[in-house]
């Protein structure tokens, strides 16, 4: 699947349903129940390799599972690959380096975070025929600032955001997400942006919603409150995938009880 079309689908008003891969087994197994966006994520650090943040997760491991993951996918959904920390934060050059390689093996979109000082790198990529989503809210690479809790919970704050999700789309940005922040902020932002939101901990109002795989599926022992168990009742893992889907394409995922 290539980007004209998911945002085609997007401009019709489907809600897009996005969930992290890591594997070529999972990959099919999200493809063939419908999920629309794979998010190779460096959240693989937690999920995948037991550390406590994303932080450790290298470029080289990053390209690994990225290109596991195409594989698995075979082209049924649209792959956005993690560039993980320490990675692009120097210069647009070196995000660039970067983002090719993670393009090479398949990847049809690289997602980074942070606001105003990503600006020139997201122009620098997308400029250079790299889709770039980026990431404003909570930012898990961030965490030794800020903590894995709720942001734009102010005046201030919300306004930063807003402004920081006007440039990025400005500077190329074709996706963004936005990460545990007010609904109505996640709303306000959606009804400014041309481009697609997806929303993780933001509410309904979003594009497109995502959550961490094993979230869904109850494997994570303290899950965030914006998370929901679909293995719960499912009966299989097929059946806990086509319920998140069919609950984020009709708006009843996520709920209030899943918001900030």
């Amino acid at each position: 699947m290539y980007l004209p079309q998911l945002l085609a689908r997007a401009e019709k008003g489907e809600k897009l349903s996005v969930l992290t891969c890591y594997d070529a087994s999972f990959a099919r197994l999200l493809v063939d129940n419908g999920v629309d966006v794979l998010l190779v994520g460096d959240s693989l650090g937690m999920t995948v390799q037991g550390h406590t943040s994303t932080l450790p997760v290298t470029l080289e491991q990053m390209i690994y599972h990225t290109d596991a993951v195409v594989r698995g996918a075979a082209g049924g959904a649209f792959v956005v690959a993690d560039l993980p920390f320490g990675s692009y934060q120097k210069s647009p050059q070196q995000a660039f380096d970067a983002a090719a390689k993670l393009m090479a093996v398949g990847a049809n979109m690289v997602k980074l975070e942070g606001g105003a000082i990503m600006l020139e790198s997201v122009r620098f990529l997308s400029q250079r025929g790299i889709p770039v989503c980026a990431h404003l809210g909570l930012l898990p690479q961030s965490v030794n600032l800020t903590g894995y809790r709720a942001q734009a919970r102010d005046a201030s704050t919300a306004t930063q955001l807003l402004q920081d999700a006007s440039d990025l789309e400005s500077a190329g940005a074709q996706m963004l997400v936005l990460e545990s922040i007010p609904a109505v902020l996640a709303e306000t932002v959606t009804q400014r942006l041309r481009i697609p939101s997806i929303g993780i901990g933001a509410g309904p109002y979003c594009n497109a919603q995502v959550l961490v795989l094993q979230d869904l599926l109850g494997l994570t022992p303290k899950p965030p409150r914006f998370s929901k168990n679909f293995m719960a009742g499912a009966g299989d893992l097929a059946a806990a995938i086509r319920a998140y889907v069919a609950a984020v394409k009709s708006g009843e995922f996520p709920g209030p009880e899943h918001t900030f």
